[in-house]
């Protein structure tokens, strides 16, 4: 009696712990990124001048913190015009902070609009970014927003990528739709959405391969995907959300731009955010590439995904 009792009185207080707001939930899962970057221009904001000694020091600082070329050269460059001009910096932290933020402007293509049902998501990326917990928490985001969510098991190719994706289908509360093992995806895709017409989805996320044989190969696969998916509707797929790793760092950035060739990437939902310290290169695909950063995943539960916005991302980690 006394554990069971003792059981309640737990359950009790974890009931009443407080709920972290989004912002110190996004604060509290960038801490590694923002330690590395402060760590690495704490010499710059503790000197007392800014000279040319100074500015090497931020160049060196600032590149090796994975916000990219880009981002760099335009930080240097504020900078640099604000001494020409006389200009007083009374606070560099500051400035490094407004500049960043100006730099990362508002993308109305960030919004994912549902203008039409089914509202098709083709979801890729490589196998080990997190592709398949991406997509439960995907479902389980728009589940909360009122949405009914239907989920698609194309990944047909990888041991236990159905039955993952199974699990979190259940966890987010989405329908879900399979076929067997090594079946072809596009048919998959293909029952995944006429499932959604018919059971009245307003949202459909479709897994793909993240890995077959050769490179060429899995963007084949992909188009055949979209074609067929065209054939149901010309509109679809209407998203296609690539899924990156964010402890890779600049590789995320390379990864970005060969799917962004091949595969008509529409957004990018960055993963693993809480786990690394390079989350700088946010920031870096949001200056150096044509394809807006939708959704950033900062945990490991069901709700640990959020909208990406700029301006809190940069004030977490310089606040």
């Amino acid at each position: 009696m006394l554990f069971f009792k003792k059981k309640k009185e737990d359950e009790k207080a974890e009931d009443v712990k407080p709920k972290l707001s989004m912002f110190e939930k996004l604060a509290s899962g960038l801490h590694k990124t923002k330690a590395n970057i402060l760590n690495k221009l704490s010499s710059v904001f503790t000197s007392e001048k800014i000279d040319e000694d100074t500015l090497g020091k931020l160049e060196e600082a600032l590149y090796t913190s994975d916000i990219g070329v880009k981002t760099t050269d335009k930080i240097l460059e504020e900078v640099r015009k604000k001494i020409k001009s006389g200009e007083e910096i009374a606070n560099i932290k500051d400035l490094i902070k407004d500049v960043m933020v100006s730099l990362i402007k508002t993308d109305e293509r960030r919004e994912i609009k549902i203008a039409e049902k089914p509202h098709v998501i083709l979801v890729v990326g490589v196998n080990g970014n997190g592709k398949t917990t991406s997509i439960g928490k995907l479902a389980y985001y728009y589940k909360n927003k009122g949405y009914k969510v239907l989920i698609g098991a194309a990944d047909t190719f990888r041991a236990a990528a159905i039955e993952q994706l199974e699990v979190w289908a259940d966890r987010s509360g989405a329908d879900f739709v399979k076929n067997k093992m090594n079946s072809d995806p596009a048919a998959v895709a293909y029952d995944s959405y006429k499932a959604g017409e018919a059971r009245g989805a307003d949202i459909v996320l479709i897994d793909t391969a993240g890995r077959l044989h050769n490179k060429v190969n899995l963007m084949n696969e992909l188009e055949k995907i979209s074609r067929v998916l065209k054939k149901l509707n010309p509109n679809a797929p209407h998203e296609v959300l690539l899924v990156l790793d964010a402890t890779t760092g600049q590789n995320a950035l390379s990864q970005a731009k060969q799917f962004g060739r091949t595969s008509g990437v529409t957004g990018i939902v960055l993963t693993k955010l809480d786990g690394t310290a390079k989350g700088g290169v946010t920031i870096a695909i949001n200056q150096e590439l044509d394809i807006p950063v939708k959704f950033i995943g900062i945990g490991e539960q069901k709700e640990d995904i959020q909208e990406f916005d700029p301006e809190s991302f940069v004030r977490s980690i310089f606040e």
